[in-house]
């Protein structure tokens, strides 16, 4: 009998997780279910049958200062990672974003696995660090599956290989969200104010963030004393959100799953979220929000000094316009002081955030939203090299 066709899927985030899950998904649509999967990854990987071979929140730090102190560790599970392939011998092995990790992967199996195809999926920031960092991928990877349509070129000048297959968030539902099921469920007036505050999806973010959020929602309570804040969170930091939230000075309400993040998405009236995948939900939600992100000083320090780090944006939809649709607050920037009135600007005036959803509305139509599936492209993408590569 033999085996059915085995991909070996590796993420090392939320954001990487949900990618995963719906490449996992559309694999198995394409295949008839005559996949199996192993590798690494977290909740929606294992919703499509992934037994994650360790922990995916292990690997879920940002940040030179936060990955210092773990650096054995991670290097460890390279290794135990590197192990699990040579014993499964997969037909493919598709590592996602988290470069830092699956590239030691990769290069691994460069050495160790040349027979196996080595696809990456989602392309590094190259704008915005050094562009010879595209040689580096190029020198390790066979294929690279791009979320953005003009990033392709930037790596194929090196010889690598790479398909742009669009961004799976604008297949996410984000935008088919119940507000008014969710303000009946939880007990929130139809007339009250409503802020979705998204602190981020890492322990090292989350603990950044958290102060700033608690310092944000003491100014906003002043003016808004009736506002009510929605907390979407995820297992990797969910106990440490709750923690926190429940010494808030506002009613705090905290979800845990996709359906009550998005019906919680249409009931907002404004949104603060860090930087990341979740904005862009937030924009295909239609939802104005506030975006903010801080790293350690050392961290911001080596990024801006030794490693070229240059970008005009944070966020995707402020990217694609060219203009700050979503207001960002960033390191230095990223206080109360600030962040408080760009929230409180949004729940006084209608008229701005109508603005706003149109301008989010015609980011996501650049983005992709309403053409054919990132992610069954992905999985055909990933079919068809397979069948490539076993082409004599």
């Amino acid at each position: 009998m033999t085996r059915p066709l085995t991909i070996y899927v590796i993420a090392g985030e939320p954001s990487g997780d949900l990618l995963g899950g719906r490449l996992m998904a559309g694999l198995k649509a394409r295949t008839a279910g005559e996949v199996a999967f192993a590798g690494i990854g977290g909740e929606s990987m294992r919703a499509e049958g992934l037994e994650s071979l360790f922990p995916m929140a292990e690997l879920t730090v940002m940040g030179l200062v936060e990955v210092l102190p773990r650096v054995p560790r991670i290097l460890r599970r390279v290794r135990e990672t590197l192990d699990d392939i040579a014993a499964k011998q997969p037909d493919a092995i598709v590592t996602i974003d988290s470069w830092g990790f699956t590239g030691r992967v990769q290069k691994g199996c460069q050495s160790r696995f040349p027979h196996i195809p080595r696809i990456h999926y989602v392309a590094p920031m190259v704008w915005a660090w050094k562009p010879k960092r595209t040689k580096k991928l190029a020198a390790v990877l066979d294929l690279l599956m791009t979320l953005l349509p003009f990033e392709p070129e930037w790596f194929e000048k090196d010889g690598l290989r790479s398909v742009h297959v669009g961004h799976p968030v604008v297949e996410s539902g984000a935008e088919r969200g119940d507000g008014a099921a969710f303000r009946l469920r939880h007990g929130i007036a139809a007339d009250a104010p409503v802020l979705v505050a998204l602190p981020g999806s890492r322990m090292s973010e989350t603990g950044r963030l958290l102060p700033l959020f608690v310092e944000t929602l003491a100014r906003l309570a002043e003016r808004f004393p009736d506002l009510v804040v929605v907390v979407p969170t995820v297992e990797t930091v969910a106990v440490t959100v709750r923690a926190a939230a429940a010494h808030w000075p506002l009613r705090a309400i905290i979800v845990d799953n996709r359906t009550e993040k998005y019906d919680a998405f249409a009931a907002g009236t404004a949104g603060l979220a860090a930087s990341g995948t979740v904005a862009l939900e937030l924009a295909l939600a239609g939802l104005p929000s506030v975006v903010v992100y801080r790293v350690s000083a050392l961290t911001a320090f080596v990024a801006r000094r030794f490693m070229g780090f240059k970008i005009k944006w944070a966020t995707l939809v402020n990217m694609v316009l060219d203009r700050a649709v979503m207001p960002e607050f960033l390191q230095e920037e990223c206080r109360a002081d600030q962040v408080a009135p760009a929230i409180a600007a949004f729940l006084d005036d209608f008229g701005d955030r109508a603005a706003r959803r149109a301008d989010m509305a015609e980011a996501m139509r650049l983005l992709g939203y309403g053409g054919p599936s990132p992610s069954d492209r992905a999985a055909a993408t990933v079919l068809d090299f397979i069948a490539e590569r076993r082409t004599p």
